[in-house]
Formats: structure tokens, sequence, C-alpha cells
């Protein structure tokens, strides 16, 4: 009896591009060819939830991969060039970071590696929570209208950090763009020389070295997939130091998403209607017949009570009473939450920046541990001094509200009770009262705001700009429209004039004429340039150990994804191995072949690469055992590789079957094969030109022209395989540790899931599963030609909130 059970079974609408289980839950994360992220469980493929694309990630994933822990989903979008992070409870983007090229493969590993300072470390990194107070939660007011962002997401944010064992993102492109991510986050290693598209990626957990799969084109020639082993041993020889030095700077680098987050709600707390006034007056500088300034018209009514026609026009029929409470009320609300957000937000977060840039800053003069890493302390002063310059342009912006609300609180009172006199309505006595210093504020107020100015007209198509804070948050490159009044300020008159202090590296620049967007941008420029040279250093380091050409390219359907084709890498954390497996059907049909490497580049491997052969697996009543060939590949566990075979003597339609493949007695091979590079082996191919017969000749070096020499190994599946009857099945994920198997048939939208380590149980709903399965083999040809189709059966979905609570099959781990 086979030892899988199958727990569930659906058509989808769309084809399925990448399938990957998550390591900890009973959950798979899908991609299909409309954009859409899907999170499914394991019992009755129930959906979880479902992500859109939208205009901020994109529409086109080419790429999917789950932190160690199973809380974080990253996925690459091609069309955007950007990878997302996203919460796997909520279905919500964390962060989105640029790259440079298309990802096309990723790989997140966890390092397992153990020393005594990295736990010294890990008991100590909680350290800054007794210097630094906990960052404030952003407003749900404001985070909830974000394009990207929801409600309380700054405590998302902060949970991007997740463990303080170190994990690493690795994101493989076309030419040969290979970047590494401490966290999902740092940038830490950006390699070079690697030739091709990367196809798969498989860091090992030890961080010695990293296996690439790689399709590498020839002038004149086919193109050849291709094995390549680099050498990451300055990571592991300095792991201590890396993960010092990427916790700190994942660190920085969420403080800045803190502090963009928080800018987009101060942005968002300021109102179009504060700008009412500057175009009501500018209006009526154009409308008006006299040559009056604004100025004087305000300051006579200020003075001796009276206003001309054309004023008193302006307040009572345009700005009206009412308008003028509303607009007062509405100052005063975006305001005092700008206010709030600076003090609470934007400087908290700057703190809690310097504190780890100046850490970063202490780690940098410790040359002996850092140096080699590349820390830059000269990079890292910029970073620091651009830090406390966008400190001093958030006092600033502070210093320019606290103006404005008193400046519109004492002109809108002193207008409301004008306009009330020209309408004759009752004043109140308590705002009737108006001594001499009101009269010489609000005069003052009026010289400084309302003064016609033909530059900025020529620049933002307006007379005046009594409102000054809005200036502040635009994110452009000009000069402010009304830079702060600095004459007076005794402690910059006393800079000025002290020729030691004018330009002493230890005050930081202030920028008065710029706005907080501008300084902002220049803050994270200096922290960029902070973070790129680890990354250029480290990169450097990394050299190929090892490369070998498995075999030309073959000819693929455009509708199968490249995830979903050979070679499978894996990484051996108990033996320190790496593993590579692939097929060459060309060559060996019945044969699945299997490369293995040490993680040390130094280390030899006896028997590192053995032909597994297919041709008696799995047995029958039959006299003769049918042959088989390999469709797909899954590494299960160390030992066990999850297969989905097709006889090779019957039609395409044929059966398709699941199986386990127990590799751990066929790597006792005591024979040896040995590759020889220079091997070279001519293709010759026919054509005519110009009437005459012509020989086109291709020479390749790939194993593909070697592979009689493999040494051969017989597998013998007992009862560890499974027939897919009325399914054309050609994929296969899978996940060991749940023990769990999810297989896609040729036409992506067919998915059976199964339980592999507990056995069929014949009940009562046999029958009928079966009987609902009758159809499928008809269906998937009719979706394969139409190229959609509606769903087999409804979609059910499901909240984060069930799936807190409901069982996934027979597992109690949950979301």
């Amino acid at each position: 009896m086979p030892a899988f059970r199958q727990v569930g079974e659906k058509q989808l609408p769309n084809p399925i591009l990448f399938m990957v289980w998550s390591p900890k839950r009973d959950l798979i994360a899908l991609a299909n060819k409309a954009g859409e992220l899907l999170l499914h469980r394991l019992a009755n493929f129930q959906r979880v939830w479902s992500l859109a694309p939208n205009e901020n990630t994109g529409k086109e994933i080419t790429s999917l991969a789950w932190r160690p822990d199973g809380k974080i989903l990253a996925f690459s979008v091609g069309d955007r060039k950007v990878v997302v992070l996203c919460d796997a409870e909520k279905a919500e983007v964390l962060h989105i970071f640029p790259v440079e090229n298309p990802v096309s493969c990723m790989n997140w590993v966890d390092v397992l590696e153990e020393s005594s300072a990295l736990t010294t470390f890990y008991n100590s990194e909680d350290e800054s929570n007794l210097f630094l107070p906990k960052l404030p939660t952003l407003p749900k007011s404001y985070s909830t209208t974000s394009k990207i962002f929801s409600e309380e997401k700054s405590d998302e944010i902060m949970n991007l950090l997740g463990e303080v064992r170190l994990n690493i993102l690795v994101l493989g492109g076309s030419s040969g763009f290979v970047e590494l991510y401490a966290y999902g986050m740092y940038r830490i290693a950006t390699l070079t020389g690697v030739p091709g598209t990367c196809r798969s990626l498989c860091l090992s957990s030890d961080l010695k070295s990293l296996s690439v799969i790689t399709d590498i084109t020839s002038t004149g020639s086919h193109p050849e997939t291709s094995y390549i082993q680099l050498d990451t041993g300055l990571l592991s020889d300095c792991l201590a130091e890396v993960t010092r030095m990427a916790r700190k700077f994942t660190h920085i680098s969420t403080l800045l998403q803190y502090l963009r987050l928080s800018l987009t709600c101060m942005c968002e707390a300021w109102e179009d209607i504060l700008m009412q006034m500057d175009l009501r007056l500018t209006k009526f500088v154009q409308e008006k017949n006299t040559s009056t300034q604004v100025q004087d018209e305000f300051l006579e009514l200020l003075l001796w009570g009276k206003s001309s026609p054309e004023l008193q026009a302006l307040l009572m029929n345009q700005l009206t009473v009412k308008g003028l409470k509303k607009l007062g009320h509405s100052i005063e609300s975006s305001y005092s939450s700008i206010q709030k957000l600076v003090i609470s937000h934007l400087q908290s977060g700057s703190e809690a920046l310097l504190y780890h840039l100046s850490e970063v800053r202490g780690m940098s003069l410790w040359k002996q541990k850092f140096e080699p890493l590349g820390l830059d302390s000269a990079a890292i002063e910029d970073a620091i001094t651009a830090v406390g310059s966008f400190t001093l342009k958030a006092n600033e912006l502070l210093q320019v509200i606290d103006k404005s609300m008193k400046n519109f609180k004492a002109f809108f009172r002193w207008l409301y009770v004008a306009m009330l006199r020209m309408s004759d309505d009752h004043v109140p006595p308590e705002l009737n009262k108006m001594t001499q210093k009101d009269i010489s504020f609000v005069a003052d107020f009026l010289a400084e705001h309302f003064s016609e100015n033909e530059e900025l007209f020529d620049r933002k198509g307006k007379y005046f700009n009594v409102e000054r804070v809005g200036q502040y948050l635009k994110d452009e490159d000009e000069d402010l429209v009304s830079p702060p009044n600095t004459k007076g300020n005794q402690w910059l008159s006393f800079l000025q004039e002290s020729s030691h202090l004018k330009d002493s590296p230890l005050l930081f620049p202030s920028y008065p004429k710029k706005s907080l967007h501008y300084v902002k941008r220049l803050m994270e420029g200096a922290i960029e340039l902070c973070l790129q040279k680890p990354a250029e250093i480290i990169g450097k380091s990394v050299k190929q150990a090892f490369s070998m050409s498995l075999y030309a390219v073959p000819e693929r359907s455009e509708n199968t994804p490249r995830l979903f084709e050979l070679p499978a890498l894996w990484n051996d954390k108990k033996a320190s191995m790496h593993y590579a497996v692939f097929t060459m059907p060309e060559a060996s049909p019945c044969q699945l072949y299997l490369l293995r490497r040490n993680t040390d580049p130094n280390r030899a491997v006896p028997n590192g690469l053995l032909a597994l052969d297919l041709g008696g697996v799995p047995s029958s009543v039959d006299a003769v055992a049918p042959r088989y060939s390999c469709l797909d590949a899954r590494f299960y566990d160390d030992e066990t590789l999850t297969v989905v075979l097709r006889e090779t003597e019957e039609e395409e339609s044929s059966g398709r079957v699941l199986a386990q493949l127990a590799i751990g007695s066929a790597l006792n091979c005591q024979e040896e094969f040995t590759w020889d590079p220079a091997l070279r082996c001519t293709v010759v191919t026919s054509g005519r030109e110009g009437g005459a017969e012509s020989d086109l000749r291709q020479r390749g070096r790939g194993l593909d022209q070697q592979s009689g020499a493999i040494p051969v190994q017989s597998l013998v599946l007992e009862n560890q395989w499974r027939i897919l009857e009325n399914m054309k099945a050609q994929h296969v994920a899978v996940n060991g540790i749940r023990k769990v198997a999810c297989v896609l048939s040729w036409n992506l939208r067919h998915v059976r899931v199964f339980e592999m380590d507990v056995e069929d149980e014949e009940d009562e709903d046999r029958p009928e599963s079966q009987d609902v399965s009758a159809d499928r083999d008809h269906l998937d040809e009719t979706l394969g030609s139409q190229g959609a189709g509606p769903e087999g059966e409804a979609e059910q979905s499901a909240t984060a909130a069930s799936v807190m609570t409901e069982e996934p099959g027979s597992s109690s781990d949950t979301l």
C-alpha cells in the first residue's frame, strides 16, 4: 500500500509559476501567471490569503523564498526590478528594495555555526533597549491611507529584524548578478565574475561556499547549463564579525524604513486646504483695480478698522466667516499632528540611528577584526554627520510649526472679529479685547507674510507664501520658498565670526534653505555609501573554486518556468555537503545524476558524481520491469529524493508515478569518475547554402559528452511510490521537515497535496474523491488548450484569525 496520503486537490484558474513550502508550517506559497501571490494550507489545499499585483509591487513574480523562521516571504518582481518582503500572517508588504537586474532565483538560508563570540553577542544584542526608548507606533489614521503600508505597520517593520541568529537571502539573475542580503535587508556582498544567467542557488549553512546553477551562452554554440562552486571563506572565517556588523546595519536599514514611513504620515497630515489663504490672496491681487499693496490693505484694516470694497468682498464673499473658522481649525489640527510626529517619531528614530551608527564606527576602529570586511570609518563619520543634519532640520521644522501656530492663532482671532464687525454681527466680549502687544504681533505677521513676491509668482504661480510648513515636506531639490529668518540669531552670528568653529567637523551642517525631504535624501545617500563598501570588499573576496559544464540547454516549453526545471540544489548541513541532482534526457533518459561537493572547496569528495538508474523502479507484476524517466526531482531530506516518473515506452498521457528514492546506499559507490574538461565532441548538422551542401560544426565539452563513464547505481523503491491516476503530473515541491509534497500537472493548473509518511486510509470518502478526480485529465487538456478556465471547485478563503485556530491536517503548527 502506498505510504502517501492525499489530503487535497485543486484546479486553479491561472498557471502556477512557483511553489515553495514554508519551512516551519504546513503552508505553501504559490505565484501564478497573473502576478498573484497565494498562500494555501495543507488541509484541503485551502487558501489562507492572496496578494494581488499593484503599482508598488509589480505583476511579474520571478522567484520565491521563505525566511527560515517561516514568518517572512520574499518574492522578486521582474517588471519593477524589486524584491518584496511580505508578512506571512497578514499578506502585507513590509519592505521593498530595488535590484540592478531582474532576479531569476533566490535562496534564504539560516546560519547554524556556533562560537563563544557569537553566543556572547546573542546574549547582549538587546543592549540598545536599555539606552533607547521603544519607538512609538504610527497613528492608524495616517498609516491606513498609505499606498503601501497599513495600520500599526511600525511595529511590523521592527519585526523585520527577526531572530538574532544570522540568516542570508541570496539573489541571482542575468549577466552574473548575485547578491547576498543579511537578514533579507542589508546587502552584505555583491559578487562578480559569475558567468551566464543564474537558475538556482544554494548557500551552505556554514557559509563556506555557494553553489550556483547557471546557463552560459558562448558565441556560435548552444547555451550550456553549468554547476559552479564559489568560495565564500571570508564570511565563514569572520562569522562573528559579519554577524555583528550585519545586525547593526539591519537595525539601521529598519530605522530608515521607519523614518520614511513617519515622513509619509507627516505629508498625509498636511492638508491642501492650508494653501487656501495663499490662493485667495493671489486671486485678490489679480482682480483688484487699485495699485494698493495687499499688505497695506490689511494694515489699514488692523489700525483704523477700515477696508476697501475689494478687501471686504474678499473676506465676506470668498473667505467667509465659516470658511475662516474651518481654515483655522484645519491649520491647528494639521500642525499639531505634524508636530507630534516630529517629536515622537523623527527625533526618536534619529536618536536610534545615531546610536547604532556610533557603535558601527566603534567597530570600524577595531581594524584587526573589521577592516577585512570593508568597514570605512570615514564613510561612517559622514553618515553620522548626515543624521545629525536631519535631526537639526527636524528641530527647525518644530520651530517653524510653533511660530506658525502662534501667528495664525493671533491673526485668525483678529480677522474673525473684523469680519464679524463688517457683517454687523455680535462680537463676543472675550474676543473684543486686543492689547497693543497683540496689535504689534499681528502687524509683524502681516509685514512678513503679506508682501507681494514677483519671483515667487514666477516659480510657483502665487504671490504669497503665508503657510510655511508645507515647503519642508516637499520632495524636491529647489530651495525653500521662505527660509527661516536667521537675522539676530546670536549663535549663528558667533559661528560665522569664529574661524575655528565655522568649518568644524564637530558641528552638523544645517542646510537652512533646503526641505526636510531633501536633507532626508542626503542622509539616505550617506548611509548607503556607508553600507556599500563592505558589500564590495566581501564580494571581491569570493572566488570560483570549481566549475563543471553539465549539458546543453534543451528546448523547453515557453509556459514552463525555470524553477520547475532541474538541476535542483541541496545543502546537507550535517555532512557539510552540496548536492545537485539533474537529468540528461538526450544522453541517458532513464538515469538521474547526483553531483556532490564538500562545502569546504579545499576538501575532495569520493564518488562525487553518480548516475541513479531508474530502469527497474517501481516494481510491477510483469516479468519485465518498466523503464522510467524522471520528470522532476527534489530533495526531501539528506538521504531521500522525491521524484515524478514516467514510463519511457508508454504514451505521453500514461499515468505518472510519485516516488521516494533512498540515495544513502548509492553514495557508498566505490567507483570514481574522472571528468576531463578538455574532452570535446563534434556535432555535425547539414545545411544548404547557395545551392551547395555545407556542414555546420559545433563543438561541446559538457558532461553529457562523457555520461557513459559515470558510475551507475540501481535503486529499489519497495513500497515508497504511488501512481498518480487521472493526472499528467510534471513537477513537485516537497518539505521533508513537515513531511508534505505538492504535485503540479503539465499545464501548471492542477495540484495535488500529499502527506508523505502516513498510510493512505481506505475510508468511505475515498470512492467519492476518486470520482471527483475522474475527469481531471480531460479537464487538464481543456484548460491547456483554452489557456484559462474556471476553477474546478469553489475557492475557500480563510482569514488569519481562522488559521490561528484551525489545525492544518494532522499537524498542530499553524500561523
